[in-house]
Formats: structure tokens, sequence, C-alpha cells
């Protein structure tokens, strides 16, 4: 969804004109590799990733991710593992593996991985990687601001609700950041705290680390040799996480992490049993009460056709009468194959995305499903 902006083109070369500032960048890029590689056809998207469906993302043999948040590395890693089905062993199905390889950088440093769903370490195996995001104490905000930060996140999450009572604010917005930035302007003034800039407000509320040029470098390039080998098989690849700083100096490091078994995206899932006479209404009211999924608001599809949709209104009408049926008459009553239950999760109030692997076990009948439970906020 990002657009490109002033301080883009001093570390992306595909970035380089002027006239590009405001355009979408996806739309840019694209163009750009295009013009420089005869053969190549790259179909851009400009939408949230939440957007497309299922069915759009099993399309592609390898994810290649380059997302600049947890909770969107948390969604697609949730969508790919939700295509991984198990045999009677719990070993994944080598044609239903959806290969990953993740990058990102912060400043000098920044990491390279490698993910083979239901073999190597999920997103979601390894989240504990990820520090927890630097929070502010309200009453430090309202009271006692110390830092440029102070007041521009005084702005962003005190005085806008104040000033924009039940309007939300929308970080790509131009406007609401300039607002934003003026309030935070006049905040800093008042307590006497230099350094508010624009660019520094941005960086604030969108958390946005500085990008260099030689970081995005060398772990693209790690991600494009490690997609190379996955589509190829000309070599090994990269086990199966690799880290880079260039602090001081340059290191880099390969870390072998190991998959977490129990795992509720990536693993076999959760066993549940059911009986035939479950229907998919009750089926939907367990989930939602389930302590390991609490999914709210679900939407079921199996094999790809769509058992009950909560939205749009059209498709919630046309699936409506399926709530009353059985989940087992549903499935046609072979009790194997993947069931995806789209809807909301919530944790520390606040909704995310996410897929939960849920096996159902039909009672008195031969065979286990495998059942993915998604969440999208």
């Amino acid at each position: 969804m990002d657009r490109i902006d002033v301080t883009n083109p001093i570390v992306n070369f595909l970035f380089s004109l002027l006239e590009d500032v405001g355009k979408p960048k996806a739309e840019v890029a694209a163009k750009r590799v295009m013009e420089r590689l005869s053969g190549v056809n790259i179909v851009p998207h400009f939408c949230r990733i939440e957007d497309k469906d299922l069915d759009f993302y099993n399309d592609f043999n390898i994810i290649v991710l380059g997302l600049d948040s947890v909770e969107a590395r948390s969604y697609i890693n949730a969508v790919a593992c939700s295509f991984l089905e198990y045999d009677a062993n719990d070993n994944p199905k080598e044609e239903t593996i959806k290969p990953m390889v993740d990058g990102g950088t912060e400043g000098f440093k920044g990491h390279a991985r490698v993910i083979i769903p239901g073999v190597t370490p999920c997103f979601e195996c390894t989240i504990w990687l990820f520090p927890p995001q630097v929070k502010f104490p309200l009453c430090t905000l309202a009271e006692t601001p110390r830092t440029a930060a102070h007041c521009i996140e005084y702005a962003h999450l005190i005085k806008w609700d104040e000033v924009h009572s039940g309007k939300t604010f929308d970080p790509d917005n131009p406007e609401h950041m300039q607002w934003v930035y003026t309030e935070a302007v006049k905040r800093a003034e008042l307590f006497g705290i230099p350094g508010v800039t624009y660019s520094l407000t941005q960086g604030v509320v969108k958390n946005i680390i500085p990008a260099i040029a030689s970081t995005n470098a060398i772990i693209s390039a790690a991600c494009a040799l490690e997609t190379l080998k996955i589509v190829s098989g000309c070599s090994k690849t990269l086990s199966n996480y690799m880290t880079y700083n260039g602090v001081e100096g340059v290191h880099i490091k390969v870390t072998e992490f190991v998959r977490d078994k129990d795992c509720l995206v990536c693993g076999p899932g959760v066993l549940i049993e059911l009986d035939t006479s479950c229907t998919l209404q009750k089926f939907i009211d367990m989930v939602k009460e389930h302590p390991k999924l609490q999914l709210s608001k679900a939407s079921v599809t199996y094999q790809g056709k769509n058992l009950y949709m909560q939205a749009p209104p059209v498709l919630e009408e046309m699936t409506r009468a399926n709530l009353t049926e059985s989940l087992f008459d549903l499935m046609r009553r072979v009790p194997s194959g993947t069931v995806h239950v789209t809807g909301t999760t919530s944790e520390n109030g606040k909704k995310t995305s996410g897929v939960r692997k849920l096996r159902v076990a039909f009672k008195g009948v031969d065979g286990i499903a495998d059942m993915d439970t998604a969440g999208g906020a």
C-alpha cells in the first residue's frame, strides 16, 4: 500500500525520478525492472495484503517477503502455512509446502531467512526473535514530555482523538501526518523541546527506522539467492536464519533454529472431535470459544468453496443457509482436507490476523480432517 516518499529515492535505485513521488511503490518498481530486464513480466498490486483471497497466494510456487511489520509477516506466514497438509504419520505432504524467503533491515542490521512450512521454523515458531516495540506511558506524554518523540506521540495518540473524535487516523494519509506534525511542533515549543521534524514524525508514528542502502542491497541479494536456490535446486538453502550487522565492520552469522512441533500455525494442529451432526454454526461457535483459537466473526471455506462468508453482504446471504447444515455433510462426507476459517482474534485488546490449524476427527468415522483456522483483523 506504500507510496513513494521524497526520502525513498536516496536509498532505492528503483525510485530515482522526482515525478515518482506520490506514486505506488509496487507499480513504479515493476515498471523499472521490466524496463531493464527484457522478458520479465511483473504484475504489481496496490492494495492491502489481506485484500487478496487465499487462492491468489496459492497460485505462487514461492513467496518472498519484504514486509515492514511483524503483523504483516505473521499474516503471510499464516496464509502460506494454511496450505500445508499432513499425512497420517504427521509428516508434511511435499506437494502442499509453500516455501517462503523473508528479509528485513533496521539501519545497519538485517536478516534473511528461509521458511519451509512443516520442515523449518515458521515465523510464529521464532516470534520471540522480534523485540517488543517501544511504548511510552500516556502519563509521560500528557504531563511531562521530555523528547521530540514524546511530543509527536502526544499529538498522535492523545490530541488526534480529542480533536477528531471517532475519526480513525490514517498514517498513509499525508494530510493526517501533516496535522500530527503541526501539533507536535506546538507541543514541543510549549515545553522547549527541540528536534521535531516531519521526517521524525513519520518515523515515530509509523515506527520507521532509517534505511541504509548498503544494508538493503546485502539483504535483498541474500533473499534473491535463496529464492534462486529453491526455484532451481542448484544448491542447499540457508539453514535457516542469517543475521547481518554492519554497525562496526561487517559481521554475518547463520543460525539453525529448530521448528516448534506444537506450533499452532505450521504444526499438525489442535485435535478436536466433532459429532457428524455438528452444524456449521455450532462449529463456528466452538472456534470462537476454543481457548487456543478464539476466532470471532468467522468465515469458512473448503477446497475453494465458500461454506459461509461474513462479508461482503451478497456472499453472506448466499451462504447463510449452510449454517444449519452439518459440517460433515458440507465436506461431502469425506473427513479429509483443509478447511479455512477466517475471522478476528484479539490479544491484549488489539485485533490481529493469523491462521490456526485445526484437525477435526468426526466421531465414529475413520480419518482426520486437517482444518486451518485463519483470523484476519
